[in-house]
């Protein structure tokens, strides 16, 4: 803790320097996972680069006492050594315990336990005046500014401390895939799954064509039945889960009504999207005009995991030419949101996500999401089902924007929400539209954040700023040049080895998690 403790007194001290200035500033978290561009600089940056260690784990108390930059990786070989998971375990091994809180993650165990922000009891966080404090997720104690800060982006406070519940950890994922060729009989099937009390501990589902979906519903286990092999996912030799799913999805349409069963490590089915991030990395290769078979996913495995891919992504400016989008749309919208997307981008892939929204906590009704509070956790409503929409759009820029734009209003046309760790295209009133600002403000308000740029002045898009910029002669020339293929993807391959996030995956910290990971599955 005395490490911790001087690590924040040094980011506090950089806050109160800004907050005396009246200066806005970023916070340099030292990776990213979001597909938003980065506008640090020198001047302007609070580091909290160093903040990325799991103090403590209480066995006792099923709780772990985490730094934001640690990433979940390296918090799940923490907690594996006393036999313990965290509740939510985001599929990138690379996205960071703060970055969950700040930025609205689920994954396959959120249809339980709700987004990763429901499973944080309380946070250490360094107000904009400098000031550090904690702020709780269930008591009287700050739960306004606990859940104004969950989702904000940073825009409320820099979060330098987590305590995270746990669960024991079993040995494997009891993995059970069954097809269905209709989105009612997936809503059906994904319904069926998520109500059954206790038995059922992860579903998500992956829709390859509006006729046929594989649903995946997982158990954890210790049990693995005699002459069975466990389904390993994570070494190079091993299949891309998605694609492994996909020849599953052959042998079930012999056989619609029989379902396949397999045993999965925990560690692998934890980070079964990492290497391809979940389809993504296919793209890379059709823009290389490279095949795509065993062999050259097998030689191209080091550049195919997500941490690598989010560097290359981000160097090249790919994400300007690519949909990176996960949208909740209400459960009784489902069809209808298929059937405008299918027509209209017919982009497949999809991944299907169930997600438990309602706060169901005392003091809950704060910040962005405050409408969550007063849904009924035990009713459809309380949920909603996630897609993650992740393809090619147009390269003409303002096409591409068109398109981000046609996705955002259908998705608010439909009550549902988009998740702001991608671009966002929205007018600030269509924004403030779906988000509870009165709230957000007044949060903002009562801990002195209001002189600091807002959550949508951090997650817009700026195309007016775009087109200014391109009329220069300067920009425009230089446009033209990054628009010759493939310079823009061949730069970003190259920046991502010399800058280092390649080289990343055998950093310390890195090293170290996937050692533990490797000792657990051993």
């Amino acid at each position: 803790m005395q490490a911790h403790d001087e690590a924040v007194k040094a980011v506090s001290a950089q806050v109160r320097r800004f907050f005396e200035r009246k200066q806005p500033y970023r916070i340099y978290h030292g990776s990213t996972n979001s597909t938003r561009p980065s506008q640090r600089r020198l001047d302007n940056t609070v580091n909290t680069s160093s903040l990325d260690r799991v103090l403590s784990v209480d066995v006792a108390e099923k709780t772990a006492l985490v730094e934001p930059n640690v990433p979940m990786d390296a918090l799940v070989a923490a907690t594996l050594k006393s036999g313990l998971v965290p509740l939510v375990v985001m599929e990138f091994p690379g996205i960071t315990v703060g970055g969950g809180f700040s930025g609205t993650s689920g994954e396959s165990s959120s249809f339980r336990h709700g987004p990763f922000e429901n499973t944080i009891n309380w946070i250490e966080i360094v107000l904009p005046n400098g000031h550090v404090t904690k702020a709780s997720r269930t008591t009287g104690d700050k739960t306004d500014l606990f859940w104004g800060a969950a989702s904000a982006f940073g825009t409320i406070g820099v979060v330098t401390l987590l305590q995270v519940q746990l669960r024991e950890a079993k040995q494997y994922v009891q993995l059970t895939y069954s097809l269905r060729d209709t989105v009612a009989g997936v809503n059906a099937k994904i319904r069926e799954e998520t109500t059954v009390v206790e038995q059922v501990d992860y579903v998500d589902a992956i829709m390859f064509s509006k006729d046929s979906t594989v649903v995946c519903s997982g158990r954890l286990t210790d049990n693995l039945p005699e002459g069975a092999t466990p389904r390993r996912l994570t070494r190079s030799r091993d299949p891309w889960f998605y694609i492994h799913v996909r020849r599953l999805q052959k042998r079930l349409r012999s056989s619609p009504s029989a379902e396949v069963t397999e045993f999965i490590p925990l560690v692998d089915y934890l980070f079964r999207y990492d290497r391809g991030g979940f389809w993504v990395g296919s793209y890379a290769f059709r823009y290389f005009i490279t095949p795509f078979n065993r062999i050259t996913r097998f030689m191209l495995d080091p550049f195919m995991h997500t941490r690598t891919m989010y560097r290359a992504l981000h160097q090249s400016g790919l994400a300007n030419n690519y949909l990176v989008q996960d949208v909740g749309i209400p459960h009784d919208k489902v069809t209808e949101f298929i059937d405008w997307l299918d027509e209209a981008f017919h982009i497949y892939p999809l991944w299907l996500c169930p997600l438990r929204i309602a706060r169901d906590t005392p003091g809950a009704n704060h910040g962005l999401h405050s409408d969550f509070a007063a849904l009924d956790p035990t009713s459809e409503a309380g949920g909603i089902m996630n897609f993650g929409i992740w393809g090619p759009g147009s390269f003409d820029r303002r096409e591409f924007v068109a398109q981000n734009r046609l996705l955002e209003q259908k998705v608010q046309e439909l009550g549902g929400k988009k998740w702001l760790y991608a671009h966002a295209y929205y007018t600030e009133d269509e924004f403030w539209a779906q988000y509870d600002r009165k709230s957000y403000d007044a949060v903002r308000a009562k801990y002195g954040a209001d002189w600091m740029p807002s959550v949508y002045d951090k997650v817009k898009v700026d195309i007016d700023a775009e087109e200014r910029k391109l009329r220069q002669w300067g920009p425009w020339l230089l446009a033209l040049f990054w628009s010759i293929w493939p310079l823009k993807g061949l730069y970003g391959v190259m920046m991502t080895i010399l800058g280092g996030d390649y080289l990343l995956r055998t950093s310390n910290q890195v090293q170290h998690a996937q050692q533990a990971l490797k000792e657990h599955q051993a």
